[in-house]
């Protein structure tokens, strides 16, 4: 009976099948930003910059990033969230009250409860419009063809209500809205798959054949649902707590991630539209980009680096966009780099309409 490959046997036979680079130090992937990205002033909080300094098309910005080193810098236990900034986690969780999430899980034929954690990514944005708020289309914000626009990487279809996974799977029972059903009267509601670009995939194959026999694969793509709304002036008015904007909102865009196939659990795009303190004929935007992750994606380290050529494909170190794995301008290069596209994608986008 021949001996079963070491893990770095198996690694280095792929790597020859694939022509695949070592992985060298772990510093952050050289990534192509947009022309857009250039614009973005990194700040320690948005909420402390008067939006009257602000320069045209400027995007003042954070997401909380305040220390160098440790691989999950910018992340957040759900809970610890919950107390520290609890107006934002109010606003970005997935409903009111949210919990994480408690389910059954069956390994070789036993089922047991879990209790699964969370650490919370935040980007917060914001810049000027030089036009009343009143002037600005939220309705036309409010579709797919808006969100289409917002990233030509992942892709997107309508999802009939009805075929949501957490209304339609009893095993994802535990993702359901306690006070109605996901996409009930919502602008939109939105499936969409975005496929690893990149290096990514061939380290989703080196890692999975480490695992081999395992009943459960990393997929070389993200899929998700997601609900889109406009918040109307009375739904929205509650934000300037979160904003620190005084002014009345003429309203808000939520587009909220209800579930995910892998990696992360819920998401939260949010933009709130108010008039600008002593000029109505502008219009301060302030946008958040709020992404969970599923804890146990993060604790998986040892079985990566003990093989060379995977070192850098820490979870830690691939979501937080500082590994030699990470490319491109969408969730390849890591939420970072997402995070601060996205939002300037929008401010762009909003500009123009």
């Amino acid at each position: 009976m021949p001996r079963p490959q070491s893990p770095a046997a198996l690694v280095l036979a792929l790597c020859l099948g694939a022509s695949c680079t070592p992985a060298v130090a772990q510093t952050p992937a050289a990534n192509t930003a947009p022309a857009s990205a250039a614009r973005i002033r990194e700040v320690p909080s948005v909420t402390s910059v008067e939006p009257s300094s602000l320069k045209p098309g400027e995007i003042v910005f954070t997401d909380h990033r305040d220390k160098s080193g440790p691989p999950e810098n910018g992340l957040i236990p759900y809970l610890d969230w919950l107390k520290a900034r609890p107006a934002e986690a109010q606003a970005l969780s997935p409903y009111p009250g949210y919990k994480e999430p408690d389910y059954t899980v069956t390994l070789n034929g036993v089922t047991k409860p879990r209790h699964e954690t969370l650490k919370v990514y935040v980007a917060e944005g914001r810049f000027v419009v030089p036009r009343p708020a009143e002037s600005i289309d939220l309705n036309g914000l409010a579709s797919l063809a808006f969100v289409q626009a917002m990233d030509p990487a992942i892709k997107h279809r309508t999802l009939e209500p009805a075929d949501a996974t957490p209304t339609k799977d009893p095993a994802a029972a535990f993702a359901k809205r306690p006070d109605r059903p996901w996409c009930d009267g919502a602008a939109a509601c939105i499936e969409s798959r975005y496929d690893l670009e990149g290096k990514l995939p061939l380290g989703v194959r080196l890692a999975n054949k480490l695992e081999e026999g395992s009943a459960k694969k990393i997929a070389e793509y993200v899929s998700f649902q997601s609900e889109l709304r406009r918040l109307d002036p009375q739904q929205a008015a509650g934000l300037t707590s979160l904003t620190k904007i005084d002014t009345a909102p003429v309203g808000g865009l939520e587009q909220t991630i209800f579930w995910v196939n892998q990696i992360l659990r819920f998401g939260k795009f949010l933009a709130v539209f108010q008039p600008m303190p002593n000029d109505p004929q502008k219009t301060v935007v302030t946008a958040y980009v709020a992404l969970a992750i599923k804890g146990d994606v993060l604790d998986r380290k040892a079985e990566y680096a003990r093989v060379p050529v995977l070192k850098n494909l820490l979870p830690a170190q691939v979501l937080m966009g500082n590994s030699t794995f990470n490319t491109g301008n969408s969730i390849s290069a890591g939420l970072p780099v997402y995070a601060r596209n996205r939002i300037a994608a929008f401010a762009d986008a909003v500009a123009k309409r």
